[in-house]
């Protein structure tokens, strides 16, 4: 006895479909490839960007800081409170230069600046003119080149070290009184960081 397995109906749908027009076919891949495209073309596209412009924002920062001497400006208020330089006021022909490396940060500063003023710098960290030695050039070869201060010029020249307990910085400072009205100052502020 054979047994008859009843054949399942065919869909209405499964024959009544015309086969799809060639531009219907060749828009749904345009429309495909587009947004495969987009998914992946827009993404690697900013990364590309990106990398550009972090590469020429290290080249600019790089140049900034490989430059030598100084700005002809007075310090922020956040280098001078960090350094503890304070410059008294009035003073002129302000000029400043800031490197930080792992181990040490410097800030270089000179100006010019009344008698009076002198007085009251050096009252800020705790010295007096007394203090200053004559013929003490505080501020090294190295530090000098960086800025290309020269202390070779008419003089007479003071200067002094002072140290502080670590986390305040340590002033090298140097001061030409070639004018005894308006003395030359020129410090440099180490910190270890």
């Amino acid at each position: 006895m054979t047994v008859s397995v009843p054949r399942q109906a065919e869909s209405p749908d499964e024959h009544s479909q015309p086969p799809e027009d060639r531009r219907h076919m060749i828009r749904r891949r345009a429309l495909t490839l587009l947004i495969i495209l987009l998914l992946i073309g827009v993404p690697a596209g900013y990364l590309v960007i990106s990398a550009n412009q972090s590469r020429d924002s290290g080249r600019d920062k790089e140049a900034k800081y490989a430059a030598t001497g100084l700005t002809p400006h007075w310090p922020s208020r956040v280098q001078r409170r960090v350094y503890q330089v304070r410059i008294p006021v009035p003073s002129y022909n302000v000029g400043y230069y800031e490197t930080n490396n792992w181990r040490t940060s410097r800030l270089y500063v000179q100006f010019q600046t009344t008698d009076e003023n002198l007085d009251a710098y050096l009252k800020t960290m705790g010295l007096g003119r007394g203090d200053l030695k004559p013929d003490e050039i505080a501020i090294g070869a190295r530090d000098q080149k960086v800025t290309g201060w020269d202390f070779k010029g008419p003089g007479p020249w003071f200067g002094i070290v002072h140290e502080q307990k670590n986390p305040a910085p340590t002033h090298d400072i140097v001061v030409s009184m070639a004018d005894p009205e308006n003395p030359f100052v020129y410090v440099v502020s180490r910190t270890v960081p």
